[in-house]
């Protein structure tokens, strides 16, 4: 049997932005894992516009080409680590937008998050995330990865080189999103996704 795919969605589309180093330290530790086959999305290169679709994403009826790229990739996809900042108390819009385009693509999987930021560490962005997830039928893990005052983990280069707390987190978010993986693919069979 093959592997799940888990799919690490880089949320943050600014340039400079600090997503993406954190983002690829996250995907080397969930490949070194190797509980599941990774792949490493970026909504900047995704570049959505904002939702543009006149029909209900329930009906899966799609018109733009962007749209149906983006339902293929994330059907594909058995679970999913959201690699987040925190703007204003909360998640960012491409985030959202990235979410709000689909809907039963990302029925019944889980999801982790990996969130960054100040001395909130991104938790006031993972803890508003959590109920659009919910909504979109997806199971949240308990373990998160939330890292405080980000800049102090990057080097000369840019690279994220995180402590040990952060990547025993990391460790144990994938090892419960391959757990509920596992219990929830009954649940999507019929489902499409």
């Amino acid at each position: 049997m093959s592997k799940s795919t888990l799919q690490v969605i880089i949320g943050s589309t600014r340039p400079g932005r600090v997503g993406l180093p954190v983002a690829l330290w996250f995907d080397g530790i969930a490949r070194e894992q190797g509980a599941f086959s990774v792949e490493l999305l970026d909504l900047a290169e995704v570049a959505l516009p904002l939702l543009d679709e006149p029909g209900h994403p329930v009906a899966r009826r799609y018109e733009h080409p962007h749209t149906i790229a983006w339902s293929e990739t994330i059907d594909r996809g058995d679970a999913y680590v959201f690699v987040i900042p925190e703007y204003n108390h909360s998640f960012n819009a491409a985030t959202k937008n990235a979410l709000d385009f689909l809907h039963a693509e990302w029925n019944y999987k889980p999801v982790g998050f990996v969130s960054y930021g100040g001395v909130a560490a991104g938790t006031r962005a993972m803890t508003a995330l959590k109920p659009v997830v919910a909504a979109l039928r997806m199971t949240p893990v308990v373990e998160a990865v939330n890292i405080p005052f980000v800049a102090q983990f990057l080097d000369d280069e840019g690279r994220f080189v995180p402590n040990d707390a952060l990547s025993l987190g990391a460790a144990g978010m994938l090892a419960e999103l391959a757990r509920l993986d596992g219990a929830l693919r009954p649940l999507r069979a019929g489902t499409g996704g």
